[in-house]
């Protein structure tokens, strides 16, 4: 099995450039933990103290929001498309 992970390019100052990872992890913390693996310095920004995935990173699997799939526990299938986007605020009042 295997899923590919696009990178913004907020990220990607953290990946030496790569946009597109391929994966075989089968849910969200285990791409966490896989993408803390090969690119540290992309996982020190979007995992938390426990590991966990920061709040302000939201995440689509093949364009649908994965919180409405289940979260966490939603089981990725072979040749998902992930997307991990951070939340940006900010603007004129």
């Amino acid at each position: 099995m295997s899923i590919k992970v696009l990178l913004p390019t907020a990220f990607i100052r953290h990946t030496d450039g790569v946009k597109k990872v391929d994966s075989v992890a089968t849910n969200l913390p285990g791409l966490v933990d896989d993408l803390g693996v090969k690119f540290p310095a992309l996982g020190a920004h979007i995992k938390d103290e426990q590991g966990k995935l920061r709040p302000f990173i939201n995440v689509y699997v093949n364009d649908e929001d994965i919180r409405f799939l289940g979260g966490e526990s939603h089981t990725f299938e072979d040749g998902d498309e992930i997307m991990l986007i951070p939340s940006i605020a900010g603007g004129c009042v």
